[in-house]
């Protein structure tokens, strides 16, 4: 590729009390790596107070669709589970075709975090762990549900998990920059592919 790629950049930081500031600084790190960041502040569409969530929603969709790829914030968000915006975009962008890549600052699974704040008992007549509404919950060790992890390893890379302090469980871009590092190592290797 001859122009630098374009990723779209997803996760719960949006709703930080510094969120442009620190999205700023998710796409200067993109460029650092040789590729342009697009963030939700980046299409602040003008729009009136009774469709302004519409608006929002049409421009990141675009976005999307002018992306070349990904990378997705997928750090528990109010409650044990990936903030379900950046989830939704993780599905369209997969569906599209194009390459995502994914970070958890959260190590533990899914079923130990529910299990850790008392979320999850084990029900010995089915053998399975169930939540306070008596649903099982599934035990394939990933970070949330089996199809976030699973559309990550069907790409041949894995979601990037790393345990970051309670403090900076939203801000800690270890996992980030862990994920910059594949997304140039995918588009080194297509360069490689095209060369005569």
């Amino acid at each position: 590729m001859s122009a630098r790629p374009k990723i779209y950049l997803a996760g719960p930081e949006v709703f930080l009390a510094d969120a442009k500031a620190f999205c700023r600084r998710k796409s200067e790190l993109c460029s650092e790596h040789g590729f342009v960041g697009l963030t939700p502040f980046d299409n602040e569409a003008a729009s009136t107070p009774a469709n302004r969530d519409l608006s929002i929603y049409r421009a990141n969709i675009a976005m999307l669709l002018r992306a070349d790829c990904g990378i997705f914030n997928l750090t528990p968000f109010r409650g044990p589970h990936a903030d379900v915006g950046t989830v939704f975009e993780l599905g369209l962008l997969t569906g599209l075709g194009k390459p995502a890549f994914g970070y958890s600052n959260e190590e533990d699974s899914l079923l130990d975090r529910l299990k850790r704040d008392g979320l999850a008992a084990f029900d010995e007549a089915s053998r399975q762990w169930r939540d306070a509404s008596g649903m099982a919950i599934e035990d394939f060790g990933g970070a949330d549900n089996l199809m976030i992890d699973a559309c990550f390893a069907e790409q041949g890379h894995p979601l990037i998990r790393h345990r970051a302090s309670a403090a900076d469980c939203f801000t800690d871009l270890s996992g980030f920059l862990r994920c910059l590092e594949l997304a140039r190592q995918h588009f080194a290797s297509l360069d490689l592919g095209s060369a005569p």
